[in-house]
């Protein structure tokens, strides 16, 4: 399977003094295999400095948009995100793997749905296609947005977002809070967590009427918020999030229960890819299955190695590993025995992944 396919920047626009949006050009025979849902993102991939650099971002395009575009917010330290905002302009050739992704409604034109979708920062970047498609494909659908940002020179979208509540007055609530900008009403100054979600389901809005929620930012806002939610009664399996780290950055821990193991003892992994087989021991304290499994030449697909982005995704198809954390993956696709390969370590003396399971 080719994972990564070179795509041309049809345009690169700036769309605040600190983020890009990019536009691919997908070429015909390529539009099927990038056919995306609201929520899905693209792992990118190029060479800065003589180093291959992958990032995943979020598609901010609606699929009945007819258009691929992922927008780019510059971080401190950041080497894609830096390179993108001052290196990248039209008809620049960046590989870009098929969209992947969980992080997306089940849409129905029956649908009659009230949703929450809250968002801080380049968060909004999924959100804003899961707010597109949910206003045009559920006509009885209502959507309200809690968008947290610094400032309004820092929003992201603000014009788009804007234009929506005034096409859907009625089904469309939107609210901006800003963290370092004075607002006339308080409940929209300060940062998105338990204080104030607590406010807005006081005045604004009865989360007993809410049927979904999805929540997209930095781990603080998406963990506080998500139990701001659920101590207001609403169910964990109605809400959904999307971790946004930096590379390199620590996230909190997984609460899994790591089992004691000894640390020098092997395991035979077998790693199944396109159709071919490749075997190679392993100890219990090395290195992450992923990691080794590129170290013996194996191609396969990864991007965050922090375990957010599920790219790595794999079936364990037999004997028994141990995740370091887990941020990306539902709780029916651990039961179904999917494993993040850039967290897992064997625990068992036979090990074997099969990618080609999805």
């Amino acid at each position: 399977m080719k994972y990564f396919h070179s795509l041309k920047l049809t345009e690169v626009r700036k769309e605040t003094p600190d983020a890009v949006v990019l536009t691919f050009e997908v070429p015909a025979e390529l539009r099927k295999e990038f056919t995306f849902t609201p929520g899905q993102h693209l792992t990118l991939k190029t060479t800065i400095d003589n180093e291959e650099v992958r990032r995943s971002y979020s598609i901010c395009a609606a699929p009945f948009e007819d258009t691929l575009r992922v927008a780019i917010k510059k971080i401190d330290n950041g080497i894609f995100s830096t390179y993108a905002n001052t290196k990248l302009s039209k008809g620049h050739q960046l590989d870009v793997m098929l969209p992947m992704g969980k992080f997306s409604p089940k849409l129905n034109s029956s649908n009659n749905k009230n949703y929450m979708l809250i968002a801080a920062g380049s968060g909004i970047t999924p959100v804003i296609s899961i707010v597109k498609s949910i206003l045009t494909q559920e006509p009885k659908s209502k959507v309200t947005l809690l968008f947290g940002n610094r400032n309004t020179r820092s929003v992201m979208f603000k014009e788009e977002l804007e234009a929506l509540k005034n096409q859907y007055l009625d089904r469309f609530n939107l609210h901006f809070i800003m963290s370092r900008e004075k607002l006339d009403a308080p409940i929209l100054n300060g940062r998105i967590d338990k204080h104030k979600l607590s406010l807005f389901f006081k005045y604004l809005t009865d989360p007993t009427y809410i049927d979904e929620v999805f929540i997209c930012g930095p781990e603080e806002m998406v963990f506080e918020a998500q139990d701001a939610l659920q101590q207001h009664g609403i169910p964990k399996k109605a809400i959904h999030t999307e971790l946004f780290t930096t590379p390199g950055q620590v996230v909190q821990e997984s609460t899994q229960v790591q089992k004691t193991f000894d640390s020098a003892k092997e395991s035979m992994i077998t790693i199944k890819l396109d159709s071919k087989t490749i075997e190679f021991p392993l100890k219990y304290g090395a290195e992450t299955i992923l990691d080794a499994a590129m170290q013996q030449g194996a191609d396969l697909p990864f991007s965050c190695k922090g375990g957010v982005c599920c790219t790595c995704r794999a079936k364990l198809v037999e004997g028994e590993v141990d995740m370091t954390r887990n941020f990306g993956l539902e709780p029916d696709e651990l039961e179904a025995g999917f494993i993040l390969t850039c967290q897992s370590h064997p625990r068992s003396e036979k090990v074997v992944v099969d990618f080609d399971q999805k």
